[in-house]
């Protein structure tokens, strides 16, 4: 007899949107380190074919697709109020908060719910949110406390702060994201960069939180050598907003670059060709930039907080969130060729941490225990 587990996945997976797509490359990972016995289905949205044919092409080996019968908003609303018509129960494992969090049998039905939040800024930094967005996260939170039965998180600052948030006791577990599966730098990372119109020397600055953004661009007019900046992670509607950010902090127009709508391998190209990235957010967040950063080996500078501290360990810089901290830690790499190097080095070093092959497998792992 075949043991099914349903990972609810996010279709379609927009380019940028990073928690869409590690939810595929989660999925992809277990079906590949899947134990004998044991098979991969997919829970999805009502979506038309295509995104069906487009899912299974990027996660091939699915058992099958489930599809619940609403739309993605409607099937959001309806989870939360706690309906769950026509989803069915057995093993089931979200890549994120949105789950059929019902009453279920544990024991003698062996029904079991799995969900993973990713960040806490619903809780943090809700102005960085749309308000009814806040509200769906802290509503599911609630029936997480009553339905769940455990809670991923990517690293330990996660769980204690989410400790501090709900009562959870016991279900909180840690499990780290990671890089794209076979991220690297692409043949044609110049075309790519000569493409996006960036310079062939920047700063790159993490754009993927509001947080933080003011201070670094503060620090690279002050300790950037004059390089221009490039800053990643922000959706394109807010693009203007950040470039004139930059230059209220005293950065010239032409010196500021938002490229956005990012696929991996223009990612990995904008990252090979920085000579530092800045990450400046001390938000309870899985830093994904600084993860891909150090899996090419990228110099980081990053915001001294617990999250940062846990994920690049001895791998980057780590200075106070404060302008003239980020700027004295841009002055330490930027000024010498030798530090750059060895950061490098370091970064890469600790790049190898992270995999979705271990992440699978420590979920296959928790399900096991369950």
């Amino acid at each position: 007899m075949t043991t099914t587990l349903r990972v609810v996945l996010e279709a379609p997976a927009p380019i940028g949107d990073r928690q869409a797509q590690a939810g595929r490359e989660l999925a992809g990972a277990m079906v590949r380190t899947a134990p004998s016995g044991c098979d991969v289905a997919a829970l999805v949205p009502s979506v038309p074919d295509d995104v069906l044919a487009d899912l299974q092409a990027q996660v091939p080996g699915l058992a099958r697709v489930d599809t619940a019968p609403l739309a993605r908003r409607e099937l959001a609303a309806s989870w939360q109020l706690g309906i769950a018509a026509g989803v069915g129960g057995g093993m089931i494992h979200a890549t994120g908060l949105a789950a059929p969090l019902v009453r279920h049998d544990r024991v003698y039905h062996h029904d079991q719910t799995v969900v993973t939040m990713w960040d806490l800024a619903a809780w943090e930094a809700p102005d960085e949110l749309a308000r009814p967005f806040v509200s769906w996260q802290k509503a599911m939170l609630k029936r997480v406390g009553k339905h769940a039965d455990a809670v991923v998180v990517p690293t330990h600052a996660h769980a204690e702060r989410l400790a501090e948030i709900a009562k959870l006791g016991e279900r909180i577990r840690v499990i780290a994201g990671a890089a794209p599966e076979g991220f690297g730098v692409p043949t044609d990372e110049v075309g790519r960069r000569r493409a996006l119109e960036l310079p062939g020397e920047y700063v790159l600055v993490d754009g993927t939180w509001r947080t933080g953004l003011d201070a670094a661009f503060a620090a690279v007019a002050r300790g950037g050598a004059g390089l221009p900046i490039v800053v990643t992670g922000v959706a394109g509607s807010r693009g203007a907003e950040v470039a004139g950010l930059a230059v209220e902090a005293g950065l010239a127009a032409d010196r500021v670059h938002v490229p956005s709508g990012l696929d991996a391998a223009d990612r990995a190209a904008v990252l090979s060709g920085a000579s530092v990235l800045l990450a400046p957010a001390a938000v309870t967040a899985f830093p994904w930039l600084v993860v891909d950063a150090l899996t090419l080996g990228t110099p980081v500078i990053a915001a001294d907080c617990a999250v940062h501290r846990e994920v690049v360990v001895d791998g980057a810089v780590l200075v106070h969130a404060a302008a003239e901290g980020l700027a004295d830690g841009l002055r330490q790499v930027l000024e010498s060729d030798s530090v750059r190097e060895r950061l490098s080095v370091l970064s890469a070093d600790r790049g190898r941490a992270f995999s979705w092959q271990g992440a699978a497998e420590r979920v296959w792992q928790l399900h096991a225990e369950l």
